[in-house]
């Protein structure tokens, strides 16, 4: 089972939630895999804390040239819909940051002159904690796409009972990349005008992907009651409300898990996760 747990914006607690499900999950002695496919920011490792055991470079493909055989026939340029290749009057220019490795240009290329090459745009980091089984993705600083290497994160998941994405937040690719394949959805929001507003664009995301969803609101009742308005008038299925607790703030602060600072939290995550995964399960029937 894949559950993949989203917000339309950040700061909504969105690997709070994860990692807190992914470790109560894990302490109920089910194989659990928690994947940070937030590769600009990932922040999961902070309160998991897993001993890494390894890591592993994040490659692409994309083209070489051998200028010595181009013929200048301009068909690598015509095909390539990013424009990562331009070929000119005595010279081929290269803008590897926006190729997307469709081999397109070495496909179409009469004389041979282009080859597939690849390079290294992020690494994964692979640890446990317990029986958990944490996968981190890093984008390399100045790359300008994510989804090659979300893409790495989730390939490397070994076989587990329970697999927890914690996606990027938005509604951008990466996003999509993220939770398309998911069993279930949660959408981690707070009861504010700014994350209504983006809970709106995920939920249309969501929706448009064909993907069951719920929505989790975190520090209820620091807000207005406009977001379970808006739940109840779309028919969406609010799972849990976190109350706005200032202990949960300081324990998150100290890098510890909601989960072990309070035993509330350690219920109200035990609960949340049983309510997803007889959801999920009754869609997967």
């Amino acid at each position: 089972m894949r559950i993949a747990v989203a917000s339309g914006k950040g700061g909504t607690g969105k690997t709070t939630v994860a990692t807190n499900l992914a470790m109560t999950a894990s302490r109920r002695g089910k194989r659990v895999v928690y994947l940070d496919c937030d590769v600009e920011e990932p922040n999961g490792a902070l309160f998991l804390k897993p001993e890494i055991e390894r890591t592993e470079p994040v490659s692409v493909s994309v083209p070489a040239v051998d200028k010595s055989k181009c013929t200048g026939c301009g068909l690598c340029g015509k095909i390539c819909q990013y424009s990562a290749i331009l070929p000119m009057k005595n010279d081929v220019l290269l803008f590897l940051e926006l190729c997307h490795g469709c081999a397109g240009c070495w496909l179409v290329c009469p004389t041979g002159a282009i080859r597939e090459s690849s390079r290294t745009t992020g690494q994964l980091q692979i640890g446990r904690v317990g029986g958990l089984t944490c996968v981190q993705g890093l984008l390399n600083i100045g790359e300008a796409m994510s989804p090659p290497v979300i893409r790495a994160v989730k390939a490397s998941a070994p076989e587990a009972d329970l697999v927890v994405l914690d996606s990027p937040p938005g509604t951008s690719c990466p996003v999509i990349e993220s939770v398309r394949d998911a069993d279930f959805v949660l959408l981690v929001t707070e009861p504010t005008p700014f994350g209504l507003n983006d809970l709106r664009l995920a939920v249309e995301v969501i929706r448009a992907l064909g993907l069951p969803f719920a929505v989790a609101v975190n520090r209820a009742g620091m807000g207005d009651d406009r977001t379970q308005q808006y739940c109840e008038r779309e028919g969406i299925e609010i799972l849990v409300e976190i109350p706005d607790d200032r202990r949960v703030a300081e324990a998150y602060s100290r890098g510890e898990m909601a989960c072990d600072a309070l035993p509330e939290q350690r219920l109200l995550y035990d609960n949340l996760l049983q309510q997803i995964e007889s959801r999920a399960a009754a869609r997967v029937q």
